[in-house]
C-alpha cells in the first residue's frame, strides 16, 4: 500500500491549507478581501504517537535534543519525522542519515516556533474544521471517510495524532495568511509591465497559459493485484484508443469514467494551467485542442485526457470556465460556536430545499458579508479568486444546488451556484491574473524571510544526548 501521508497528508492538503498561487480579489463584488486564495505549505509538524508502542522503546532512546522557547522537542519526535520522510521519499535515504537527522530537527524547530506564535496571536483551529479537513482529504482522494480511516490506522497512525497534524496545518495557514500574505500588495502597473513581460518573451511561460480538459478517470482500488491494474490499464488503453478514432468523448465519459466529474462530459473547466495536476500538464502539453492525451497513471488510477481549449494569457483569445456564486457567511464569533453555525445555515439550506425561505432573503437578512445587500452574490468569478474550502466545494455543485455549511478559516458558508459560462478574459481581468502570478512569487519570497524572521526571534538550546 501507497503511504498515507504521500497520498494524502501531503497530496491534499494543499486543498485543506490553499492553492498554490495566490490569486487576486475582484474588486466590486462585495466579498470580504480575505476570502483570497493562498500558497501552499509544508506537511505539517510531526507528533509523537498516542499509541502504546508496539515493541519497548529503550529509555536511552527518548530524550530531548533540543528546547524551542522551553517547549522540547524529544528524540522520538525526530527520528519518526525522519522514518515518514524516507517512507514518502525514499531518495531521502541517499542523504547521509546524520545529515537528514539534523534537517529535519531544523525544520521541527522552525515548525514548533510558528506553532508557538499562531498561539500567543489567538489563532484556533476547532474541531468541526479538522472534521471538515478529513472530509476534504477523503473527497480529494476519492474515499469514503471511512476508508481514510482505514488507511490511515493501516499506516500505523492514530487517528488522533492525524487529526493533530490536520489542526497544526490549518493553523500554520492560517498564522500564514495574517502574517506574509495580507501584507503582499501587488500595484495595477505592477501587474501590467509583468504581463508585457511575458508576452515579449519568446519561450511559452506554461504558468500563464489557460487550459480546459476533460478526463475519463478508470479507477484503481485500493491495494490492487497486478491482475486489476492491468485490466484497469487496457481499459484505459481501449478508451483512449477509441476517443482517438473519433468516438464523441462526453459519452466514453459517462459510460466510463469513475470520477464525479462524469455529469459534466469530464470537463475541469477553463483555469490556469497551475491550477491543475502537474501530470495533466505535462501530458497535455504537445497535446493540440481536440487532441487525446494519455492514459496516465495517477494514485486514484488511469487518466484519458482531451483538451477541450487552450489560450495564452495576454493574448485576445485568452478564456476562463466562470462561475456565478452566491453565499451566506456566519463569521467566526466568540458568542457562536462553529457547530452552532453549521446547524443554522444547515436549517436555513433545509428552509431552501423546502420551498418556506429563498436563498437572497436569507443572505440579505443573516451574511456577515458586504455581499449581504446583494442576497449574497458574488458575481462571476473565476478560478482562485476564493479560498480553497470555498472553491473547492463550489466547484463540486452543479447550477442551482446549494453545499452543506462550508467551514473556511473565517467562518462557515452556504453556497450556491447560480451559473457557468466559459468567457474572453476582458484586460482588466487578464491584469489580475497577472497580478496573481506575481503576488504569488512575492509571497513567496515573504515568507521565506518571515520564516527566517521567526526563527532568529526563538530561543533554541541545543541538547546533547545522554552518554551511554
Amino acid at each position: 500500500m501507497k503511504h498515507i501521508r504521500s497520498i494524502i497528508t501531503l497530496g491534499c492538503l494543499a486543498a485543506i491549507a490553499a492553492t498554490a498561487g495566490a490569486q487576486g480579489y475582484r474588486p466590486g463584488t462585495g466579498i470580504t478581501d480575505i476570502m483570497r486564495a493562498g500558497p501552499r505549505l509544508g506537511p505539517p509538524a510531526a507528533r509523537p504517537s498516542t499509541t502504546p508502542p508496539a515493541a519497548p522503546v529503550q529509555r536511552s532512546a527518548e530524550f530531548i535534543v533540543a528546547l524551542v522557547n522551553s517547549e522540547p522537542i524529544t528524540n522520538t519526535d525526530v527520528q519518526s519525522r525522519v522514518t515518514r520522510l524516507i517512507k514518502e521519499n525514499p531518495d531521502a535515504e541517499r542523504v547521509p542519515r546524520g545529515e537528514l537527522t539534523r534537517l529535519v530537527l531544523e525544520r521541527l524547530i522552525t515548525e514548533r516556533a510558528q506553532l508557538q506564535l499562531a498561539k500567543e496571536n489567538g489563532i484556533k483551529v476547532d474541531e468541526v474544521a479538522i472534521d471538515q479537513a478529513e472530509q476534504t482529504v477523503a473527497r480529494q482522494n476519492e474515499i469514503s471517510l471511512v476508508e481514510l480511516r482505514r488507511r490511515v490506522a493501516a499506516e500505523g497512525i492514530a487517528q488522533q495524532d492525524f487529526r493533530n497534524d490536520l489542526r497544526d496545518q490549518l493553523l500554520l495557514t492560517r498564522l500564514r495568511d495574517r502574517e506574509v500574505e495580507s501584507k503582499v500588495k501587488v500595484s495595477d502597473a505592477e501587474a501590467d509591465e509583468y504581463l508585457r513581460d511575458q508576452r515579449n518573451q519568446s519561450v511559452k511561460n506554461v504558468a500563464l497559459e489557460n487550459l480546459n480538459l476533460a478526463q475519463v478517470l478508470v479507477a484503481v482500488p485500493e491495494n490492487a493485484t497486478d491482475a486489476q491494474i492491468a485490466a484497469a490499464q487496457k481499459k484505459a488503453q481501449d478508451i483512449a484508443q477509441r476517443a482517438r478514432a473519433g468516438e464523441d468523448f462526453a459519452k466514453l465519459v459517462r459510460e466510463n469514467s469513475d470520477s464525479p466529474d462524469r455529469a459534466n462530459g469530464g470537463a475541469i473547466g477553463m483555469r490556469s494551467a497551475d491550477r491543475y495536476p502537474s501530470l495533466f500538464v505535462e501530458a497535455t502539453q504537445s497535446t493540440a485542442v481536440n487532441g487525446i492525451a494519455g492514459p496516465v497513471r495517477s494514485s486514484a488510477g488511469f487518466h484519458v485526457l482531451k483538451v477541450l481549449a487552450k489560450a495564452q494569457i495576454g493574448s485576445g483569445d485568452a478564456t476562463v470556465t466562470q462561475t456565478q456564486v452566491r453565499h451566506i457567511l456566519l463569521l467566526n464569533d466568540p458568542k457562536r460556536t462553529t457547530a452552532q453555525a453549521v446547524a443554522q445555515l444547515a436549517e436555513f439550506k433545509r428552509r431552501i430545499q423546502a420551498g418556506s425561505a429563498d436563498f437572497a432573503g436569507l443572505a440579505r437578512d443573516n451574511s456577515q458579508d458586504g455581499s449581504a445587500k446583494q442576497g449574497g452574490d458574488l458575481g462571476w468569478s473565476r478560478p482562485g479568486q476564493f479560498v480553497p474550502e470555498f472553491e473547492e466545494a463550489m466547484d463540486r455543485l452543479s447550477p442551482g444546488q446549494i453545499s452543506d455549511p462550508v467551514v473556511s478559516r473565517f467562518g462557515v458558508h452556504l453556497i450556491q451556484v447560480v451559473a457557468r459560462r466559459d468567457s474572453k478574459l476582458s484586460q482588466s481581468e487578464q491584469r489580475e491574473a497577472a497580478r496573481a502570478a506575481l503576488r504569488e512569487q512575492r509571497v513567496e519570497e515573504a515568507f521565506t524571510t518571515w520564516v527566517q524572521e521567526v526563527r532568529a526571534r526563538a530561543y533554541v538550546e541545543y541538547r546533547d544526548p545522554p552518554q551511554s
